[in-house]
């Protein structure tokens, strides 16, 4: 909801997106969003849409990591 609420895009979004991912390490980000707020801008489909856009180039694993696995394990939901 910082951007441009008509005219955004993902890409408007990704340095933040790799930013976190590389001072952090994929074993330490998780996905959350900012849900009903992101509804002024933008859907929350085109949330998760933007995310999977920017993070394309992460392996599957790494992804299941940063969309439940990490989530998962901090708040100790594995089996």
């Amino acid at each position: 909801t910082e951007a441009d609420w008509a005219n955004w895009t993902p890409g408007d979004l990704k340095r933040y997106s790799d930013h976190v991912i590389e001072s952090f390490g994929i074993d330490r980000v998780m996905y959350g969003s900012d849900w009903p707020v992101c509804e002024l801008a933008g859907t929350y489909d085109q949330v998760i849409e933007a995310l999977e856009t920017n993070t394309a180039s992460l392996s599957a694993d790494e992804k299941l990591k940063l969309f439940g696995a990490n989530a998962a394990r901090l708040y100790g939901l594995e089996d």
